[in-house]
């Protein structure tokens, strides 16, 4: 239950829409209507990671949540777990799964998780039509 160690980027429901017209070659081909999405390139650092930190993709996955604090009021959490708790949703995207406790999935759904990779920045992306707005610092969002 070690955390994620990649820089997380948070974005507004105004930055998700020129983010999607930028990333398009890894975004699902549609917005999600429920739940939570995940594109190919965050599948492909989660499926890595989990191999690195000798997590079975049958028992384990990836943790989403949001937590109370920072400037804006929430932050992401991101992190392996070795299995699902009781009452989270999972999601299985082509063999890894993601965990949503029910407090998180209130601001989580309808999200999508992204990769980026770039000369500048690596990290995860957090694409949330429920984020109005987010700090400066990219680490919280309310």
């Amino acid at each position: 239950m070690r955390p994620m160690q990649d820089f997380v980027t948070i974005q507004t429901s105004e930055q998700a829409g020129q983010a999607a017209a930028l990333s398009a070659q890894s975004a699902p081909s549609k917005a999600p209507a429920k739940g939570i999405e995940v594109t190919p390139r965050a599948l492909a650092h989660i499926r890595s990671g989990m191999a690195k930190e000798g997590i079975s993709p049958e028992e384990g996955g990836l943790r989403l949540g949001v937590l109370g604090g920072g400037c804006s009021g929430l932050s992401y959490s991101i992190r392996f777990d070795t299995r699902p708790r009781e009452r989270d949703r999972v999601y299985e995207f082509d063999g890894i799964r993601i965990f949503v406790d029910p407090k998180s999935f209130v601001y989580l759904n309808g999200m999508t998780l992204d990769y980026e990779q770039t000369l500048l920045k690596q990290g995860f992306n957090f694409i949330n039509p429920n984020s109005t707005r987010s700090c400066g610092c990219g680490s919280s969002f309310s």
